[in-house]
């Protein structure tokens, strides 16, 4: 109820958000009527809000055999593989649906997990999350970092890399299919993935109840180099952004719509 609430405060403080939702809505094709997309992107917020609030309170259930009553799991095998191989690192791409926080902190119960995050708006909450995440095998990496090795330094040590891949991309990014449309894509995790030959994987955390979570992964991408790298990274990409599409459409209200995902100068 405190997630739903706030939610529905920012929706309304917030118009210029529930345009740009309501918009891609629309533009994506998961819906067509205007009133229906309204309502989804609202329920969109509330998501976002009660994300938070699971996070805050993800302790209480991702310790010891109480996890099993909040989450289900569909890890394909040789996913599970290459998390329970000490001598192998794991690229999870993910996008903004349901709750990737909770993902993440609990795949750190297979090896340390680095994941990248940006500041809180509101200090409290903020110094909240902080908090929270030092009690697990996750680590919070800066969006921005003077640090440019980060990244492999991660991978050299077979850790997991955990980033999110579907806001626009802007100088950064390749221009790849989204929902039928062009969108400017960060290729970070396909770069990552063709130069370290570190495995990689699509993943997502549905929320399916009140504290309740299915976590779920494709298969390891297989990418056979064709020897143009633009053409590699364009293939990684549109596999990632299918099987988010794919995820997005099992339940829209749990997508951050309100970021704009197309630009119009794309």
């Amino acid at each position: 109820m405190i997630g739903i609430g706030a939610g529905t405060i920012y929706w309304w403080i917030d118009r210029k958000r529930q345009k740009v939702a309501v918009a891609n809505i629309l533009k994506s094709g998961v819906e067509t009527d205007p009133k229906k997309a309204r309502v989804i992107a609202k329920k969109a917020v509330h998501s976002m809000a009660i994300l938070l609030v699971e996070s805050l309170r993800s302790n209480e259930f991702l310790e010891g055999d109480k996890m099993y009553d909040h989450l289900t799991f569909d890890i394909q095998p040789d996913v599970m593989a290459a998390l329970e191989d000490p001598d192998k690192g794991l690229i999870i791409a993910s996008g903004h649906f349901g709750n990737w926080e909770v993902a993440g902190h609990y795949i750190s119960r297979f090896k340390p997990v680095a994941g990248i995050t940006r500041k809180m708006n509101n200090p409290r909450v903020e110094k909240l999350v902080k908090q929270r995440k030092s009690r697990y095998r996750f680590r919070p990496i800066p969006k921005h970092d003077s640090n440019t090795a980060r990244f492999l330094e991660i991978l050299d040590e077979k850790e997991i890399l955990a980033l999110l891949f579907d806001q626009h991309a802007g100088s950064y990014g390749l221009m790849v299919p989204f929902f039928g449309h062009p969108a400017v894509t960060f290729k970070t995790v396909a770069m990552l993935h063709l130069v370290t030959r570190t495995p990689l994987c699509f993943a997502s955390c549905k929320r399916v109840g009140p504290m309740k979570f299915e976590l779920k992964s494709s298969n390891l991408i297989q990418v056979k180099r064709s020897g143009n790298k633009e053409e590699d990274l364009r293939n990684i990409l549109t596999q990632l952004n299918r099987d988010l599409e794919n995820v997005i459409c099992e339940d829209p209200t749990q997508y951050l719509w309100a970021h704009r995902r197309w630009r119009d100068d794309d």
